[in-house]
């Protein structure tokens, strides 16, 4: 299991702090230093069947200065893709990659039901 995280996020925190209350491994890869690429986005999007629009963090500060709630209903899904892997601050996390599920955010509930 991949985790991707950045590591002064309180909800990733809580996400890795929960992982570890049950015994889950992973590896940890921090989102700011190792930013998912278009290729890996794409792939995770099409797994985890969400819309492209959940992969931005759209509450980050990065999203806001570059007004992309306006910007982003004009732009192709890959140029959609392509402007995310520039900046690991664009990307909501944390993110979980498995075998059979990628999970955006931490929601306990879907955790538990997707991982347990």
């Amino acid at each position: 299991m991949l985790f991707i995280q950045y590591e002064k996020c309180s909800t990733c925190k809580k996400a890795k702090k929960w992982l570890e209350e049950h015994g889950l491994s992973y590896t940890d890869r921090p989102i700011k230093e190792e930013n998912p690429t278009a290729a890996e986005l794409k792939e995770w999007q099409a797994k985890s069947g969400l819309p492209l629009k959940r992969f931005f963090n759209t509450s980050g500060m990065l999203y806001r200065e570059m007004n992309l709630k306006e910007k982003l209903p004009a732009m192709s899904d890959e140029e959609q893709y392509e402007l995310l892997a520039t900046d690991g601050m664009l990307v909501k996390r944390p993110l979980v990659v498995t075998e059979d599920a990628v999970l955006v955010g931490f929601r306990e509930k879907e955790w538990e039901e997707t991982l347990l």
